[in-house]
């Protein structure tokens, strides 16, 4: 049998017979004048990089903060107005609550990732791959129950909360029947979607594109409105109301509010209408009682008495 001879050659220069010290000879964190080479071949330590970019991170996030222009009072809305209605506090408190929720989920999330960076971290001589866990049947029965709990305690609030501001009174004080059409507003003041002609009380406002319609409301007093479209889907939006309802051909949609403050506020369609959605805009004016009535017998001594097609009964846009 023939035999094998193994001669040894010295490797990058170094001297015959000198022994090359290892990677693993050398304890952690004694580089001797070497620059530290992670077992996945990075030259960079990460924790320098954390600490690097540490800074920069809370500098964006102080910026995020400053840069919204909310006051401290807008502050605990969290982006919401100023409720204007008697049902405007019980959409503010589920908006809150919403977020609360979402918050103590995220704080419970970034707690347990950041728990796991820190300490769960692969040090920097290990090459081992860490436990894995799997097939742990409590751990996923909780994953899967606590987001079911969650979900069914925001609907359950959700669903509370609509059934009360969705609810309408048989006689209301007011009734305004809003006519959505390509593209603005009619309202029929004093009347729903079928017209009374013998109601002397009724008045009607109608609005254009160029010229968007003023919808006037008497505080603390309690107004129907049933929403009519003459044409496509559109969708009523009383910005500081709080609430909007789609205006859907053929059906007639209602919700109630009692307005609680005087001013005047914004509205909008809220539904892709066409070519001028954008331009489908109303005004709201909320004024006393006796301002009310004098606005409405203005209206009629233009001759806007009555009130124009709903499009209930006739379909299709009617050019106005």
């Amino acid at each position: 049998m023939a035999r094998i001879s193994i001669q040894t050659v010295p490797v990058d220069g170094s001297p015959e017979g000198l022994t090359l010290p290892s990677r693993c000879d050398a304890k952690a964190g004694e580089t001797s004048g070497r620059r530290y080479v992670s077992p996945n071949g990075s030259d960079r330590s990460p924790r320098r990089t954390m600490r690097r970019k540490l800074p920069q991170a809370l500098a964006l996030g102080l910026v995020i903060a400053t840069a919204t222009g909310c006051s401290a009072n807008d502050l605990p809305r969290l982006g919401l107005p100023s409720p204007v209605t008697k049902e405007g506090p019980m959409v503010l408190q589920m908006w809150q609550g919403s977020w609360i929720a979402a918050l103590v989920v995220g704080v419970l999330m970034w707690g347990l990732i950041i728990w796991s960076v820190i300490f769960h971290r692969r040090k920097r001589t290990g090459v081992e791959i860490p436990p894995q866990t799997r097939y742990n049947v409590p751990i996923e029965a909780l994953y899967t129950a606590v987001p079911i709990i969650i979900v069914s305690v925001l609907f359950y609030f959700v669903a509370r909360d609509e059934a009360k501001l969705t609810q309408v009174s048989a006689k209301p004080q007011h009734y305004v029947n809003v006519v959505g059409f390509q593209w603005s507003w009619a309202f029929n003041y004093e009347n729903t979607e079928t017209p009374d002609p013998a109601n002397k009380d009724a008045a009607y406002d109608v609005g254009t594109p160029k010229d968007a319609p003023t919808l006037w409301l008497p505080v603390n007093e309690t107004v129907q409105f049933r929403l009519t479209s003459r044409d496509v889907i559109h969708d009523f939006w009383p910005v500081n109301f709080m609430m909007k309802m789609d205006v859907v051909p053929g059906v007639v949609n209602k919700f109630e509010v009692t307005p609680t403050v005087k001013g005047e506020y914004r509205g909008k369609c809220a539904e892709l209408c066409g070519v001028d959605h954008s331009r489908m805009l109303f005004n709201v004016k909320v004024v006393d009682r006796a301002d009310y009535d004098k606005h409405l017998a203005d209206l009629r001594a233009k001759g806007q008495n009555g009130a124009v097609p709903s499009g209930v009964i006739t379909m299709g846009s009617e050019a106005k």
